[in-house]
């Protein structure tokens, strides 16, 4: 694991860095109680450009919350999954989840996104 949030002294900072990228949520949340390959993920993330894509993919393997596994087969087979570490931040994306829905709802406004199917 390579963290890139050295010389954080808060929890809170840590957590927000490794997950608080744009998709890095979203990733996480869909990866929960599978395994799936990177266009299975573009398919359920599709606001993402397949740059932005493998570029929080690859920071969430640098931070140990995913698995990068590549099969020896022509077309290449690329699937990705969550960690033990990765799988322990289930707890805090659903109360995320949670609290961004109340928070939503008591305004009025239109829950749309591909999280609002539990995991």
């Amino acid at each position: 694991m390579n963290c890139h949030c050295e010389g954080y002294n808060c929890p809170v900072d840590v957590t927000l860095d490794m997950i608080g990228g744009k998709y890095k949520s979203l990733i996480l949340w869909h990866l929960v109680n599978r395994t799936l390959r990177f266009g299975a993920l573009k398919k359920l993330i599709s606001q993402a450009t397949s740059k932005m894509l493998t570029q929080q993919l690859r920071e969430l393997e640098e931070d140990g919350l995913v698995t990068r596994t590549v099969y020896p087969v022509v077309p290449p087979k690329v699937e990705y999954a969550l960690t033990d570490l990765g799988r322990s931040i289930r707890p805090i994306l659903t109360a995320m989840y949670d609290w961004g829905a109340d928070y939503m709802q008591k305004r009025g406004m239109e829950i749309n996104c591909s999280m609002s199917q539990e995991p």
